[in-house]
């Protein structure tokens, strides 16, 4: 135990030391690049310390909490719906095949599109409102996640389902106590790979329409040309996204994992 915690405490160090050596490394080429060579105009090119200025201006202000507030919740009820409506057509896919061979080719079509495509229809239907991004949000995940729930099941190992019968399990006890069991490790990395379809197509929605949150937040920065601001927003878009994947992702993945 002792060892364990020595290993990680050991590993903290090493990220921290290594996030530092970028910032270090950050902030030189900016000195050389900026204020020595010219190469770049300050408007142009972020700086370690102008980044940190405006986190503390946007923290005083309240705007960031705002904005990651609002990303969340959109973001949560988009992938929410995502997952009711993938994972249905995913079970029509399993248990209806001739639905499966119509509308799975679509469905991985439509699944490549960029979710930016969507935004003109949600502009269309819903007007720049919140229903617009979770117009977008829904569109950009269902997909993927409905063929994510089809293929955990369908790549189960046939012998599972075949031992199971042969002891006299059927119906929704061998789906439930048999099926389901195993394709959840699968079926949490398709919902997992869902959510990153989520977020980033929150991010489409909010950036194209006036809907308050990060995405809005990083226009802002960008009509008022403070490359600072837009440079601490997508840091604060890529840190949000780690830590719902590695604290609440994670943690499924190695409970399923375990049991």
């Amino acid at each position: 135990m002792k060892e364990k915690g020595k290993k990680t405490y050991l590993w903290i160090l090493i990220c921290i030391l290594f996030y530092a050596a970028l910032i270090g490394l950050w902030y030189m080429v900016y000195v050389i690049g900026v204020e020595k060579m010219n190469l770049w105009k300050p408007y142009a090119f972020p700086s370690p310390s102008g980044v940190w200025e405006t986190l503390k201006r946007l923290i005083e202000s309240n705007e960031l909490l705002e904005a990651v507030t609002s990303s969340l919740l959109l973001g949560l009820t988009g992938y929410v719906v995502a997952v009711l409506i993938g994972g249905i057509f995913g079970l029509v896919f399993v248990f209806i095949p001739v639905v499966s061979k119509l509308l799975r080719p679509i469905f991985m079509g439509i699944q490549t599109l960029p979710s930016v495509c969507w935004v003109p229809f949600a502009i269309l239907w819903f007007g720049l409102e919140k229903e617009a991004v979770l117009f977008v949000v829904v569109m950009g995940a269902a997909f993927g996640i409905a063929l994510s729930v089809e293929s955990s099941i369908a790549n189960i190992p046939p012998i599972y389902a075949k031992a199971a019968k042969t002891m006299g399990a059927k119906g929704t006890a061998l789906f439930f106590k048999v099926v389901l069991p195993a394709a959840m490790p699968q079926l949490v990395s398709g919902l997992r790979q869902g959510w990153s379809f989520a977020w980033r197509a929150l991010m489409s929605g909010e950036v194209m329409t006036a809907s308050a949150g990060l995405g809005y937040t990083l226009m802002m920065g960008r009509s008022m040309a403070d490359i600072n601001q837009v440079t601490l927003v997508i840091l604060v878009i890529i840190l949000v996204g780690v830590i719902i994947d590695k604290c609440f992702f994670n943690f499924i993945e190695n409970r399923v994992k375990y049991h």
